[in-house]
């Protein structure tokens, strides 16, 4: 599913109109990115958590050449979805 088929479904299913369910998507969006930038986690209930997750420096080797590397320290973005979430997507 793209964003596009996401807006259908929201307003399929919510009664809003496809710029209204546009700019909601939109809204979630910033909401989670801005929140995450500033080190915070997201919890949404029967969905799933999103956090921040360091991954300090490392050294590492270019594999065309085998000269070490120093590969900066850096924040990525984990999810771990709800069990309610991965019950109904898991049945059994």
């Amino acid at each position: 599913m793209n964003k596009k088929q996401l807006i259908d479904a929201m307003h399929g299913r919510s009664g809003l109109t496809k710029q209204q369910s546009a700019a909601a998507l939109s809204s979630l969006i910033d909401a989670i990115t801005r929140s995450l930038h500033e080190g915070d986690a997201v919890f949404i209930p029967k969905f799933g958590n999103f956090s921040l997750s360091y991954h300090p420096a490392k050294r590492g080797r270019n594999p065309q050449t085998g000269e070490e590397i120093e590969i900066a320290g850096q924040n990525k973005v984990a999810f771990k979805c709800a069990k309610a979430l991965k019950d109904h997507i898991q049945p059994g």
